[in-house]
């Protein structure tokens, strides 16, 4: 069998074998080589396998040659091929961008630590994505949730421990209602292969353990995805924890999550039982619309720019899960492109946001808060990373011409479809609270004099600059040629919607 044929295998496979190798080499420069070049053997990887999907159709890998429904199976539809090129490629972006970035953030004999953790969150979420089975889907997802909850533990900030601490609590919760829903799908069908499962619950799903097993999955996959009002972890996490880390989990771990839900509401559950005999949808709109406007409200009021947008990701995930919430191949398709628009903007505002921490620092030396005291005047002396957080701020807006106008322009146009205009009205009203938190950052970064005393310093380092100016180039590309990302997300919410019915 030639290479080719075992490129599933490879996207997880080599994260997986550098993250070991970073702790054995315990030298940051070996590691960091180490874990990156694995990101970008996964990027290429990815890329390859969308590739292939889109020329081909879906991918059946086996395990070892073991024939599923008895060996694991790794599946790669159009969905997941969408998916694993946004986790690879924010990798392959985040990992030189931490280079400099953690020499700050994190003491340097933690530096093999960060990468071997990178590694393995990496696997993690490339895991979830690809896997066939929904025990290797478990045992993925806290393979990325362990890592996760290190990596932000090692920002120097004590907050940061506790930060950890609570997504923990929040995350082992979110894990045990996962696995029971898994349980209970076990046992109504003798099988952890997703297509097997599916075709055996299609004669009973409206069973009672079926709904106990809809129900846990539910909640325990919005506590990953941090869901409104299953939120509470986020805020804390992204704003204490290292800039690098920020941006990745940023743009990635709640996308994967909510993946993870769409995988399961219309692949094993299916469409009827989700959407029909359940009030879902309802449910859904509404805690969407309280996402919206509560979240975005509330960041307005943040003093500190990485919980202002850390706020602001709670807000973008209600507009993922109110495309969900409209069962239609346009809301569907919404969401799903909203996953890679939102991911690259967010990631690569927070990418920036860590390039003033590290500028930004005290007279030790030390990283300090991004403030908006301290913000004042920032634009006269660092003049990119202030247009590129604009940037990726009207992309959150949804202003013609970025990425995130796509995703909005396609959420209208399902409610439209469902004659429901007084949420595409909600839709437009909700991006005006998203104007107003970005507008308080261009009043005091361009409109107010610098802070008195305040040591005048230079722009981040063109290390810090490229890889989030990378992710800004592709926010306006993607607001132009929206051929990956809308022909990517139509074609795989009709896969799903035609497979689910």
């Amino acid at each position: 069998m030639s290479l080719a044929q075992h490129l599933p295998a490879l996207q997880v496979v080599l994260p997986l074998i550098s993250a070991p190798l970073a702790v054995l080499l315990r030298r940051g420069g070996l590691a960091f080589a180490m874990v990156t070049a694995a990101a970008w053997a996964a990027f290429a990887i990815a890329i390859a396998l969308w590739l292939q999907v889109d020329s081909s159709g879906s991918i059946s890998y086996h395990i070892g040659n073991w024939e599923p429904p008895w060996g694991i199976e790794y599946r790669i539809d159009r969905l997941n091929s969408f998916m694993l090129v946004l986790v690879s490629g924010m990798a392959a972006v985040v990992l030189p961008y931490s280079r400099a970035s953690i020499e700050r953030e994190i003491p340097r004999e933690s530096h093999y630590l960060f990468y071997a953790m990178m590694g393995l969150c990496m696997t993690g979420l490339l895991g979830i994505t690809i896997t066939g089975d929904a025990f290797n889907l478990f045992v993925f997802l806290e393979i990325s949730s362990l890592s996760t909850y290190v990596l932000i533990a090692l920002g120097r900030d004590r907050r940061a421990l506790t930060a950890s601490y609570q997504y923990l609590i929040m995350g082992s919760i979110g894990a045990t209602f996962i696995v029971i829903a898994i349980g209970f799908l076990y046992l109504m069908t003798g099988t952890l292969n997703l297509a097997d499962m599916a075709t055996k619950l299609s004669t009973i799903k409206g069973t009672r353990p079926v709904l106990v097993a809809l129900a846990f999955f539910t909640v325990g996959v919005s506590l990953k995805a941090a869901i409104f009002p299953l939120h509470q972890w986020l805020p804390n996490a992204y704003t204490y924890a290292p800039s690098a880390v920020t941006a990745f989990i940023g743009a990635t771990a709640t996308k994967v999550s909510l993946y993870a839900l769409i995988r399961f509401y219309f692949t094993i559950f299916g469409d009827s039982l989700v959407f029909e005999q359940l009030p879902l949808p309802e449910i859904m709109l509404m805690l969407s619309l309280f996402a919206l406007f509560v979240a975005n409200f509330i960041a307005i009021f943040q003093s500190n720019l990485k919980r202002l947008f850390a706020y602001s990701s709670i807000g973008q995930i209600g507009y993922i899960t109110l495309g969900l919430s409209f069962d239609s191949v346009h809301g569907l398709a919404a969401s799903i492109m909203h996953l890679f628009n939102h991911g690259i903007a967010k990631g690569a505002i927070f990418l920036l946001t860590g390039g003033i921490v590290a500028t930004l620092t005290t007279r030790q030396g030390i990283p300090t808060a991004p403030t908006f005291e301290r913000l004042a005047g920032l634009s006269k002396q660092m003049p990119l990373t202030c247009f590129g957080i604009v940037i990726g701020g009207l992309s959150l807006i949804g202003v013609p011409g970025t990425a995130g106008f796509i995703s909005k322009w396609y959420l209208i146009l399902a409610a439209i479809e469902k004659d429901q205009w007084w949420l595409a009205g909600a839709i437009v009203i909700s991006s005006l609270l998203a104007l107003a938190y970005v507008w308080r950052f261009v009043e005091v970064a361009y409109f107010r004099s610098p802070p008195v005393g305040q040591n005048a310093h230079g722009e981040a380092s063109i290390s810090l600059l490229i890889p989030a100016w990378l992710l800004i180039a592709g926010t306006i590309w993607f607001g132009f040629d929206t051929s990956f990302t809308v022909g990517s997300a139509l074609n795989a919410a009709q896969q799903l919607m035609s497979n689910s019915r």
